[in-house]
């Protein structure tokens, strides 16, 4: 299908645009600025229209109606004065039941396309978006979370609200699918009602912000966020979307000794953590058991050798690994157990633990293999 995105070089439509794309669909951009013969020539060609095109924050109250209402009206003469009929999805903002000059004008560019609906026939969709937030949003424009994440990860401060009630927020990504399964046909919705993105992603300003401060300092205490929340790893995807582009990278701390180093990369509460463990030739490392605690080695570069005992058993139990075939290698508990570099190279050796060390608690004990 061709489908016509009005405010293609914004916010949603940056993001609807790659959607449509990756589904096959061939994407006319229109921008306020473009000349009138693009508009026509683009409306006329489109088999669908989404209109994003309008503004929030102008210059002038009169700028409001300019964007918001006349936009519409000008797409809808296009159709009219061509006798075309092309299925429209309007971007409403929930904001139209307020009584301000912002409201006011969605609400009028609502009833526009209701009306013109009821004389010709032409199928519209209204839609009242609420808080949408995801990558390419903008900072005191788009949403609260554009904001924060933008100040939060540029260490600036931000302005909260504590006794602020709970917000429903939409990701760009669910109301992007919602679109496209709306466009190819996939859902069906009622032309005379006013449209929402169902969500259940209700949280305070406090709560958005604690979360995002955790982000923050994730690349010091090295805690992975909760991705079994979806709302949480849709924040989190947003959030570093919004790190400029020399700070992609991070530094981790390496504890050094002449058997080599202990490099921690990845802790989760939930999940245990991630390592790197560096061996020099001829060490071993090792030589103590756990109770509880169990983990996994994967040598990925150099060869060791791997042995286990049975704390009450002599039998010495030997797994040979290398880098040159990638094999996991679990740790189970009541096993004393040791790792040594029988290479002339360093040996790297990935380590997951399925519990965070507890100096306090560390399930941990010192036995010769």
């Amino acid at each position: 299908m061709k489908v016509l995105i009005t405010g293609v070089n914004g916010f949603i439509g940056k993001n609807l645009m790659a959607f449509l794309l990756e589904r096959g669909h061939e994407v006319l951009g229109l921008d306020k600025d473009d000349e009138p013969y693009a508009w026509k020539e683009n409306i006329l060609k489109a088999d669908y229209i989404v209109h994003l095109a309008g503004v929030n924050r102008p210059l002038s109250k009169e700028e409001f109606t300019d964007g918001n209402v006349n936009s519409i009206v000008r797409v809808v003469n296009i159709l009219k004065e061509n006798d075309k009929i092309t299925p429209i999805i309007l971007s409403s903002s929930i904001q139209a039941i307020y009584d301000n000059p912002y409201g006011k004008s969605k609400k009028a560019a609502e009833d526009y396309l209701f009306n013109y609906q009821r004389v010709s026939g032409n199928p519209v969709y209204v839609f009242r978006f609420q808080n949408v937030f995801g990558k390419w949003s903008r900072p005191n424009y788009n949403s609260m979370i554009a904001t924060f994440c933008y100040n939060i990860s540029h260490n600036l401060d931000i302005q909260i609200n504590e006794s602020a009630p709970k917000i429903s927020f939409v990701y760009i990504d669910d109301l992007c699918l919602a679109l496209c399964d709306l466009i190819e046909g996939k859902t069906r919705r009622d032309c005379k009602e006013i449209q929402y993105i169902n969500t259940d992603d209700n949280y305070t300003p406090k709560e958005i912000a604690d979360i995002l401060y955790s982000f923050k300092a994730s690349r010091n205490n090295l805690h992975i966020v909760n991705q079994g929340n979806s709302f949480i790893k849709k924040l989190y995807a947003t959030y570093l979307s919004f790190l400029d582009k020399d700070d992609f990278a991070y530094d981790l701390i390496s504890h050094c000794d002449s058997r080599g180093s202990f490099t921690e990369i990845l802790k989760s509460e939930d999940r245990g953590q991630f390592s790197l463990n560096m061996i020099e030739p001829g060490i071993t490392k090792g030589n103590h058991y756990h109770h509880t605690k169990n983990e996994k080695f994967l040598v990925i570069k150099g060869t060791c050798d791997i042995k286990f005992r049975r704390i009450d058993s002599d039998e010495v139990i030997t797994y040979r690994v290398s880098g040159d075939k990638l094999r996991v290698v679990d740790i189970p508990p009541g096993y004393t157990h040791n790792i040594k570099n029988i290479g002339e190279e360093k040996a790297y050796v990935f380590m997951w633990a399925n519990e965070l060390f507890d100096k306090e608690h560390p399930d941990t004990f010192a036995l010769e293999v």
